[in-house]
């Protein structure tokens, strides 16, 4: 039997097909934002902004990805086997959407010849989804947080303290800047339901993992707090889909439209999560032991947790875990797009930045934080190099070691919180580094396991989904 994971992260959007009798991936493809759909204009998957805190993208950059993407597999792979869908979206972006989505849905849902771009096209009140980078909303946070208690009690609710990126204070500044155009939405949805709407021509609902990451769902039920969202904007509760819990029946199925790409209309569509839920779950993690490192555009440190803690310090997260319980959270925003830059301000290539040079410094206590985006995980303007060294004067092998050592030691601090770990799986595009894994080792002091199979999120959707239909 075959499942599919699809994985819209920030850059890309994956499909990859899961043999849940050899437990195994078959086939996976891959659309690259910037490179394929340039006519959107998301070099790194998002549009640019004179003001660097405002971070948004297209939703029909999606739509287009996810066409192109089950075009591509199709190619690669008998699309009539598969048996179930499951899927994730980058973590706290949202989509807001006029009533007028849902003609859009019912076409889906009744096939069309017409692409998903075209079909969507004018449905959204809000023509930009604010993503996980956007820092703008710090006047909301401070709103929300005053308006309940403060910030621990947000956290006591939520898991989270108000944060900038998060859904709820993104929503409230729409509400507040645009109160037309909030009036005149309907529905608002995270990237992760919103795609699982369209695979299913259906209002999906929002999954626990991914609907933590919103600043709205307590904890404690499991549901969207009523007095959380009255603080945020007028009338919200009745503009969020339903919640989505562990052991819920999947209420999805897929739509008409996706016979075109040979999938059978009518199999299961499992709701989406998160990103970060869905890798918890495809690298096996999502029972307490095992903490897992995904190295990529942040870069997120991750474990299932047997209770439910928050961080003292307020940096780190707590989410629903897929697989039941919660899981903790901390995320550094300057991940991989950093390390490309020192890599290029360096001028070396990857077997330099990822080998050579830890062969040719010692380990030490150099560190250069690149905080080239203003950092959440601590909370930190941004500087560029903020160096406790002299970086015109530091060989090429020591400007690389020192950043790496640097963005692992700021990880290990921040996320002492969660717990002590004598494995830690290690997944992303960085993750092929020999060097980051053993400063990864040598600092937390724990074996380092990386994956044979590097799409953990798209991997996590595809098992999500054969647990459907076992």
């Amino acid at each position: 039997m075959y499942t599919l994971g699809i994985d819209s992260s920030t850059q890309s959007i994956k499909a990859l097909v899961y043999d849940t009798d050899a437990n195994k991936v078959v086939v996976t493809v891959n659309v690259n934002f910037g490179k394929e759909l340039p006519e959107y204009g998301c070099k790194d998957g998002f549009l640019p902004n004179a003001d660097p805190l405002v971070k948004e993208s297209n939703p029909l950059m999606w739509l287009s990805g996810l066409d192109l993407v089950l075009s591509k597999l199709q190619k690669a792979f008998d699309t009539s086997k598969i048996a179930a869908v499951g899927g994730d979206g980058q973590q706290h972006g949202s989509v807001y959407l006029k009533s007028d989505w849902q003609k859009a849905l019912s076409e889906v849902s009744s096939g069309s010849d017409r692409s998903l771009a075209e079909i969507f096209s004018g449905v959204f009140s809000r023509e930009r989804s604010p993503i996980w980078m956007d820092g703008s909303t710090s006047v909301e946070c401070r709103e929300i947080e005053a308006a309940i208690g403060g910030a621990r009690k947000m956290q006591e609710l939520t898991g989270s303290p108000a944060i900038e990126r998060f859904t709820g204070p993104q929503i409230r500044r729409f509400a507040k800047l645009s109160p037309e155009k909030w009036e005149n939405t309907e529905t608002v949805h995270l990237v992760s339901s919103f795609l699982a709407s369209v695979m299913s021509g259906a209002s999906a609902p929002i999954d626990i993992g991914d609907g933590a990451g919103m600043n709205l769902l307590d904890l404690n039920t499991l549901d969207w707090h009523a007095g959380i969202c009255a603080a945020t904007a007028p009338k919200l509760h009745d503009r969020l889909p339903k919640v989505y819990r562990p052991n819920d029946k999947t209420p999805l199925s897929l739509a008409q439209y996706f016979a075109k790409y040979g999938l059978k209309p009518g199999i299961p569509v499992v709701p989406f999560t998160g990103d970060n839920p869905a890798s918890l779950v495809g690298t096996g993690a999502d029972k307490p032991g095992i903490a897992v490192i995904s190295l990529g555009t942040s870069d997120v440190f991750f474990a299932a947790m047997d209770r439910f803690q928050v961080d003292p310090d307020g940096y780190g997260h707590v989410f629903g875990n897929p697989s039941g319980g919660c899981m903790s959270l901390a995320c550094i925003k300057n991940g991989s797009l950093a390390r490309e830059k020192v890599r290029e301000m360096v001028g070396c290539d990857y077997r330099f930045f990822d080998e050579t040079a830890f062969e040719l410094v010692p380990f030490n206590d150099l560190k250069a934080f690149p905080y080239f985006e203003s950092e959440i995980t601590p909370l930190h303007p941004a500087t560029g190099l903020d160096a406790n060294f002299n970086w015109d004067t530091a060989s090429d092998a020591e400007k690389v070691v020192a950043v790496i050592r640097a963005q692992i030691t700021n990880m290990f601090e921040r996320t002492r919180w969660i717990g002590s770990f004598d494995v830690i799986r290690v997944t992303g595009g960085a993750s092929r580094s020999r060097g980051i894994r053993d400063t990864i080792a040598t600092i937390f002091n724990a074996k380092v396991e990386t994956l044979v199979v590097p799409d953990s999120a798209a991997l996590g959707g595809a098992i999500l989904a054969a647990r459907a239909l076992a």
